[in-house]
């Protein structure tokens, strides 16, 4: 057997792309598609993405050039997902919720060679691209016409699209323009190696500044298959894009559905009532977001039990027990999965077992909040101590840093070797910074990011327990818990909450001490009309820590 070696016949580099070839055969007749009146087949989406993937060559985008994308949940947003890879480029989605000096940071790091933006947010575009210092390459910008203009009447014509925004900013062309002009018999540049950069996708930077996670298309197609496997997706589901695309290329369900030949259910922006109507509107099956989606939903006013029960896959966060069950008692069959930006997609789930059918609607909720186990595409998942480079005890008690190791995790972060160094140890492990145990059963449960441990007076406070605590309340709508700097005790836990209902700091901290040792109960708490957010859905702690902090300097001193 030693005589056989691998042959260009049977090592084909893998990637994701192929999926929309076999979508148009397979389900070309299908509705690939919807938003607002616009209805594509999958037969058309792959004729549009090959036209638009034309004409970027045309235009002198090469191989592992980057082309930036800062759009919503639209048509072209989800055709780029292809379109851009299929040029042979290198995919850049830009986080909508990030100011233009983010933006015009992250555009100059990836150097990129051309911006695709949706009409909404040309004046971040302007901006940013104006923040570039004279002799770096401004990108080519290209405009996505939205259709809510057309349905508003008001439609921008070639001419306005191309008016300069501001001083000399001009947009190059229209995205409909690509598609006009490309050529949908062009033969796509396919990777030479599997190995090749696919897309490029920042992190949040709820901890840190925001680092560029390349990923190839190996561990792209991996996680694609290896998601929809471990969520049971069949084929020609309705899927609702409540997620953003943009995060972690909508956690590679952008590419899954065309793999199983879905129905993409687009929207600009949404309330927890466009998210109702579209469900019963368009009989969506599977659907996807953070825990502060969860929120909206369960705790909309208008909130009425489904016709029939959806999948919602969450992560991103920890979702606190409470707001689990108050969804699910809507119909929604909430399924919990761990990932991060430099994995892609859910490479950790709570994968159920039958016999917690019969537990309590509250066991339930609480078993569903925890993360679980690895997927099939990760090779390993285990929790370490940090000191010792063991394995921790299986007790569900002892903490240490969440470890992976898989084919799926990222390449390495863009320009840094430092940072991947960092993360990505000579061990063969990738280093999360997220603090957790492993129970009894093998389960894994998150506990906090290593940074958001909370340390008074010699004891470790979970944020993350703390605020699943917080949000069994029922006034509570949203919470956070961060370290707030104590002469005495070193920290103590802070709490940022906003409600539904009437409370006062003593009836929070009154209902806290009922159900919390009293060292972890908060000794201080904020109100807010609404907790910061990264555009992900995550809470910035960062900037609550600093608001903790300064609220702890004496008065003359916080005036600085």
């Amino acid at each position: 057997m030693d005589q056989l070696k691998p042959t260009s016949a049977n090592s084909c580099p893998l990637t994701p792309l192929t999926f929309l070839e076999r979508a148009a055969i397979v389900y070309g007749d299908c509705t690939s598609i919807i938003y607002n009146n616009t209805i594509f087949t999958w037969t058309q989406t792959n004729c549009r993405c090959l036209q638009v993937a034309s004409s970027l060559v045309k235009m002198g985008i090469r191989r592992g050039d980057v082309v930036s994308v800062l759009a919503f949940n639209v048509p072209a947003m989800y055709e780029l997902q292809f379109a851009v890879p299929m040029s042979g480029a290198v995919l850049n989605n830009v986080n909508t919720r990030l100011d233009a000096r983010t933006v015009s940071v992250m555009l100059r790091h990836s150097e990129a060679k051309m911006l695709v933006v949706d009409t909404h947010l040309r004046a971040i575009a302007q901006e940013a691209v104006l923040r570039f210092p004279p002799g770096i390459q401004r990108p080519m910008i290209v405009l996505i016409r939205d259709d809510v203009d057309y349905a508003a009447n008001e439609k921008l014509t070639d001419t306005e699209a191309r008016q300069p925004l501001m001083n000399d900013v001009d947009f190059l062309t229209t995205y409909e323009e690509l598609v006009k002009k490309g050529d949908s018999n062009f033969n796509w540049v396919r990777p030479v190696h599997e190995w090749d950069p696919i897309t490029l996708n920042y992190t949040s930077g709820t901890t840190s500044s925001p680092k560029g996670v390349v990923h190839s298309h190996r561990a792209i197609f991996i996680v694609t298959v290896d998601s929809l496997i471990d969520w049971s997706v069949p084929k020609k589901p309705v899927y609702l894009w409540t997620l953003p695309m943009f995060h972690s290329n909508g956690w590679s369900f952008t590419w899954g559905m065309a793999a199983v030949g879905g129905t993409n259910i687009c929207l600009h922006k949404f309330t927890a009532d466009d998210i109702f109507s579209a469900v019963d509107r368009h009989n969506v099956t599977h659907m996807c977001g953070a825990p502060v989606v969860l929120n909206m939903i369960a705790n909309s006013p208008d909130a009425k039990p489904l016709k029939k029960s959806v999948n919602f896959l969450t992560g991103g966060a920890p979702p606190p027990a409470a707001v689990v069950l108050r969804t699910e008692s809507l119909g929604f069959n909430i399924s919990h999965g761990f990932g991060m930006t430099e994995v892609a997609g859910v490479v950790v789930s709570c994968a159920w077992k039958e016999k917690w059918d019969q537990l309590p609607v509250e066991d339930k909720a609480c078993l569903k909040s925890r993360q679980g186990v690895r997927t099939l595409g990760l090779t390993e998942v285990n929790v370490i101590d940090p000191e010792s480079g063991l394995s921790v005890k299986r007790d569900g008690l002892t903490q240490g840093e969440i470890v992976l190791k898989g084919a799926c995790l990222m390449l390495g972060y863009l320009k840094d070797p430092y940072a991947t160094a960092k993360c990505m140890r000579e061990d063969g492990w990738l280093y999360t910074g997220d603090v957790g145990v492993i129970h009894t059963d093998g389960y894994l449960e998150i506990k906090d990011r290593s940074k958001d441990v909370i340390i008074t007076g010699g004891e470790n406070v979970s944020s993350v327990e703390v605020e699943s605590v917080l949000y069994s309340n029922p006034v509570v709508h949203e919470a956070a818990v961060v370290a707030m700097p104590d002469k005495f005790w070193g920290e103590t836990p802070c709490a940022f909450v906003s409600l539904m209902g009437k409370a006062n700091s003593e009836d929070i901290m009154t209902f806290c001490r009922g159900r919390l040792p009293h060292y972890m109960v908060p000794k201080t708490v904020v109100f807010m009309d609404e907790l910061p957010k990264t555009a992900t859905g995550k809470i910035k702690k960062y900037r609550l820590r600093d608001v903790a902090k300064a609220m702890s300097l004496p008065k003359e001193r916080s005036r600085m």
